[in-house]
């Protein structure tokens, strides 16, 4: 047997000595990892819930701004609706228009009200009988194409359709200043 009174001499000559962890602090290690991976696994799930709705696109819904039968054929009328918005967590409302034509076979044409230049809101004048926008020049027809100005593409139409006499639009906004029509 070894004399403990030698044991110090023992561990600094490279003999048996005690290990410098326990089954104490083990249990200590493996006790937290596992509660690392338990508050790890809850809070991704909780942070995705919180995080996602940045990430979603906004629903669109067609919206009924008037009846067909009130438009006149080949003027274009002003029509505003109030849309609600979602964004993530706040919804809002907001009021939205429209310049809708009803043509000679009853079809009707919808336009963004929005110049494709700059992004400016335009006016129709009927002594000129075109859409006019005051910021920069653009000069429209009653069927969105360009006859003046710096605007790149014609009006950008927008989604509609007739359903029980009601003229339903699907609002959208589109990148000014592209000659292509991108939405937002």
């Amino acid at each position: 047997m070894t004399d403990p009174s030698n044991s110090h001499d023992m561990e600094s000559e490279g003999g048996i000595f005690t290990p410098v962890g326990s089954r104490r602090t083990f249990f200590t290690w493996v006790s937290g990892a596992i509660a690392v991976f338990i508050g790890v696994a809850l809070a991704v799930p909780l942070l995705g819930y919180v995080i996602s709705p940045s990430f979603k696109r906004r629903k669109k819904f067609w919206k009924a701004v008037g009846r067909v039968e009130e438009l006149p054929v080949g003027e274009p009328r002003s029509l505003d609706y109030v849309v609600t918005e979602k964004d993530g967590w706040m919804e809002t409302k907001a009021v939205k228009a429209v310049w809708a034509i009803k043509q000679e076979d009853g079809a009707v044409t919808v336009f963004s009200p929005i110049c494709t230049h700059l992004g400016c809101g335009f006016r129709w004048n009927p002594e000129d009988s075109q859409f006019q926008c005051p910021c920069h020049g653009s000069i429209y027809d009653t069927t969105g194409k360009v006859l003046g100005g710096p605007a790149p593409r014609p009006l950008d139409q927008l989604p509609s359709k007739v359903e029980e006499g009601q003229l339903l639009v699907l609002y959208k906004e589109f990148k000014s200043g592209l000659t292509e029509q991108v939405e937002l």
